[in-house]
């Protein structure tokens, strides 16, 4: 007889009259906390001004939370974004796509990296983020955990003694045929990205300041959508058009990430022999 675990796990934490605090919120928040502190050390370590760090938190909050919720609509729900695209800013927040994330983050250290002072000490778009994708990797891992405290993004149904039966699951406005064990896709990506974010941290303190610039970049990219493409076969569509792909969204997406990681990747290490020679 299998035995399976029965995730019945309540997404909020606690109430006190109107305001709900919920596991997703905490575990988001935290990255950003911990983040903070682990971006304060490299720059205290790298020589860079730690007080810059506190510029480089609002550009992250803004562009990761306004990215996601973009690349949400964009990519799985274009037709309600064009009906309503004030819907973006509206609470609860509900959608929030990695993809539209990382393009956000990109942008918004691009334009941080174009700060008058940011050149003078040595804060370029690739030195930036090199470092950052420490603290993304972790707050990823945050995010996915959240997401399994509200029971979403479920996957495939599975035989696998780990299946996971999710009693709390909405999966497309249905919940009783979807109480099967199924496959825990958010803990697979956490955990992928809780051991990216161990092994960035060794690269970056093995090299600090000497790291091949845009080599971490490109590692992040790499890894997190490479499984990604490969962990979209054990996950439920998000959106019932993708039913009709041979790639999903999630999939067709992470394909050019992948080739622009690859291509970081090579030229930091091209760039690097250059310079030994």
């Amino acid at each position: 007889m299998h035995k399976y675990i029965v995730w019945d796990v309540d997404p909020e934490i606690f109430s006190i009259g109107p305001l709900s605090i919920r596991w997703y919120g905490l575990l988001f928040a935290l990255g950003f906390l911990i983040g903070m502190q682990i971006m304060t050390y490299i720059y205290k370590k790298e020589g860079k001004p730690e007080e810059d760090t506190d510029t480089l938190l609002i550009y992250m909050v803004i562009s990761t939370v306004l990215g996601a919720r973009l690349g949400h609509f964009i990519f799985y729900e274009p037709e309600a974004f064009m009906q309503n695209p004030f819907q973006v800013f509206m609470p609860p927040f509900a959608g929030l796509a990695s993809h539209g994330a990382t393009i956000g983050i990109l942008l918004a250290l691009w334009l941080y990296s174009r700060r008058e002072g940011s050149h003078k000490t040595g804060q370029t778009f690739l030195w930036v983020t090199d470092r950052i994708v420490i603290t993304v990797a972790l707050g990823g891992a945050f995010i996915r955990l959240g997401n399994l405290m509200n029971s979403e993004i479920i996957g495939r149904q599975t035989d696998l003694p780990w299946g996971f039966i999710f009693m709390n699951a909405d999966y497309r406005g249905l919940t009783e045929p979807f109480k099967v064990p199924r496959h825990p896709a958010q803990l697979y990506e956490s955990l992928s990205c809780f051991v990216l974010f161990f092994f960035l941290l060794w690269f970056w303190n093995q090299r600090k300041e000497k790291t091949p610039r845009g080599s971490m970049l490109g590692i992040f990219l790499i890894w997190v959508f490479t499984l990604r493409f490969l962990y979209e076969y054990v996950k439920e569509n998000q959106v019932a058009f993708e039913d009709t792909l041979f790639l999903n969204m999630g999939q067709i997406l992470s394909i050019p990430a992948v080739l622009l990681g690859v291509y970081f990747l090579v030229r930091s290490f091209q760039n690097r022999s250059m310079s030994a020679g």
